[in-house]
């Protein structure tokens, strides 16, 4: 009895040893980062970010993959099939991996198991933005004029079942005003049909928004989280009208793993992309941009997901979304 449990805890040394040696090699070979929207928008900018320098952490090229279709779950879905390497990995929003699947979007993965979630790399607030013939600087008068001339607006986001569209419906609801939501494949196709005052509003994570409210393409009618932003302290939040205490909704980039990535691995890959967080410039740009850089991993990574979850079920059964294909 003893010589087997000397056995066991030997070959259990020894695959400790293994997997910390193949987390000390890693990577070994190039390493694939999927976005799963189009090139332009605000989680490609962060993945280009992370991406240029982890290649120069890790002394190998790291690649952003668009990948996009389907609210994201296409692109979600080759990293959940891909080798559980840590050489595949999907910088995810919470679309694809939490708030599609609550919607009720059929996924060929299981958004719960198919991942490990490796760092909360950062988190964006939402942007109301309108083409300026409009005619509103602020979310407030917009909602005055609705209401005074019984209208109805269409508003444009990533996706359906994006948290930007449960951010729409969210609005409407508290606000008491007729939105109609128009769902594109990424944040960049429906800023530029806001741009061409193709549809009037659109709900967006800040970065594609940044350099057009800069110009004067588009107004910045307000943000979805509970404080404004520092990037833009004129704009207020929703949570600051009247009846939309407690509205608060982010957009937020998480790194992923396919499941079965061994634990030394996604201990590395977070320590490494933290590291790359904590860089004074790389700081600088992201928060130019609007993106608050975070760094979450662990017990506390878990804890965020599970209070996420539990927010988006409630706000899916209060207002019957469903994921349309």
């Amino acid at each position: 009895m003893r010589r087997h449990l000397m056995q066991i805890a030997a070959a259990m040394t020894l695959g400790l040893a293994s997997a910390t040696a193949v987390a000390q090699a890693f990577p070994d070979k190039p390493v694939r980062l999927v976005v799963a929207y189009p090139a332009g928008g605000g989680l490609d900018f962060v993945g280009r970010t992370l991406a240029q320098q982890l290649s120069e952490v890790w002394r190998q090229p790291v690649t952003v993959d668009n990948r996009s279709g389907a609210s994201g779950a296409i692109g979600a879905d080759s990293v959940a099939k891909a080798r559980p390497d840590g050489l595949t990995l999907l910088l995810a929003s919470p679309a694809e991996v939490l708030v599609g699947p609550i919607a009720g979007q059929k996924t060929p993965y299981d958004a719960e198991k198919a991942f490990v979630p490796v760092i909360l790399a950062g988190e964006t607030p939402l942007a109301v933005v309108a083409h300026p013939a409009v005619g509103a600087n602020q979310w407030a008068d917009l909602v005055s004029a609705v209401r005074k001339n019984n209208l109805s607006l269409s508003y444009g986001t990533p996706g359906a079942g994006s948290s930007m569209h449960f951010a729409g419906e969210a609005m409407s609801h508290a606000s008491g005003i007729p939105l109609v939501h128009v769902p594109y494949r990424g944040a960049a196709p429906a800023v530029n049909d806001v741009l061409g005052n193709q549809v009037p509003l659109a709900i967006v994570g800040m970065p594609p928004v940044m350099p057009h409210a800069r110009s004067g393409k588009l107004k910045v009618l307000a943000v979805t989280t509970a404080k404004r932003s520092p990037v833009m302290p004129d704009v207020p939040s929703i949570s600051e009208l009247p009846g939309m205490s407690g509205y608060q909704f982010s957009n937020w980039m998480m790194v992923l793993a396919p499941a079965g990535t061994a634990g030394p691995v996604v201990e590395k890959i977070a320590a490494d992309v933290s590291r790359v967080l904590q860089d004074p410039a790389v700081r600088a740009r992201l928060l130019e941009s609007g993106v608050q850089p975070l760094g979450v991993t662990g017990q506390e990574l878990s804890a965020f997901m599970q209070q996420e979850r539990a927010r988006y079920a409630s706000v899916a059964r209060m207002r019957n979304i469903r994921y349309a294909d």
